[in-house]
């Protein structure tokens, strides 16, 4: 179980990051779901033990991560949003360099778990290969294997697949729901479909604040009923948010179908429709008045 309690960071321009972050995450995969600038990074850097917290508590079971961080990276996997690789230095070689730094000594043992953590990520035909001549859905896979060395019990991943065509993105999803089994498993990004894809548990952050926190299905249900759609043509959407709360729009077939959000019936060709975890992630920035810049 990872508590995290209060936590709070300032940086020294002024920016709150973090405004009194609390949050229960079990085993599985955990999904923390924010616009960029949300304080989600931050909140990850934090615990990866890469940045101090002004003020707050976090505990991976019994160890305290803010006051122990020695003892937190020996169980801890973590992929940032962007790594750097060394040219020329292939994937099996920069591995079994990881496993080293990670403490695997036993050479015997470390070619045993590189092998291993190689064919797990799909890289086992590549590995000779230099990782800076890798794809980017073929890096975030080799950042996985590097996450897993140790056999961590915390793994975060910060804005995973970002970047990745529809093949690497599913391809990865399958991969982090694997590791999600037995581990406690972050997944920061911006990308719903992320998260209702992959995740039991989740949460949404905005403004350095966790705005909502549940199980999707849950935070779902609080919608149902209050959701409506409508296609329109382009030219129509100024008019509609004028007048009603209109949470996003999506173009399909070359028209803009719109989502609204109404205790009633609003009438004017609106239908009622299946609320998606969309709905719930644009409400509730809506609700706080945070803008997704276009």
């Amino acid at each position: 179980m990872l508590s995290i309690n209060q936590l709070e960071k300032t940086y020294g321009n002024g920016v709150k990051a973090l405004d009194g972050v609390s949050l229960e995450i079990g085993k599985g995969m955990f999904g923390l779901l924010g616009p960029n600038g949300a304080g989600k990074s931050s909140l990850m850097r934090t615990l990866a033990t890469l940045q101090e917290a002004d003020a707050g508590t976090a505990f991976l079971n019994d160890i305290d991560i803010l006051n122990n961080k020695e003892h937190l990276r020996q169980v801890l996997g973590y992929l940032p949003q962007e790594f750097g690789t060394y040219p020329r230095i292939s994937a099996l070689r920069m591995l079994d360099h990881f496993a080293v730094l990670k403490g695997v000594t036993n050479k015997g043992e470390r070619q045993e778990l590189v092998n291993h953590l190689l064919n797990e990520v799909n890289l086992w035909e590549v590995r000779k290969t230099a990782v800076s001549t890798y794809s980017g859905g073929m890096k975030q896979r080799f950042g996985i294997a590097q996450a897993l060395i140790g056999d961590p019990k915390l793994v975060i991943v910060d804005e995973p697949t970002a970047g990745l065509d529809p093949q690497e993105r599913r391809r990865f999803h399958n991969l982090l729901a694997d590791i999600g089994e037995e581990t406690v498993v972050i997944l920061s990004t911006h990308i719903v479909e992320d998260v209702s894809d992959l995740c039991s548990d989740m949460a949404i952050m905005g403004k350095g604040k966790i705005l909502a926190n549940g199980k999707p299905a849950e935070v779902i249900a609080k919608l149902e009923g209050s959701i409506y759609s409508k296609i329109i043509d382009r030219n129509e959407l100024k008019a509609h948010e004028n007048n009603y709360q209109v949470l996003f729009s999506t173009l399909v077939g070359g028209r803009t179908r719109i989502h609204i959000m109404s205790e009633e019936d609003p009438g004017d060709g609106f239908a009622a429709t299946q609320v998606s975890l969309e709905d719930v992630y644009f409400s509730t920035l809506r609700e706080h008045q945070i803008q997704i810049a276009a």
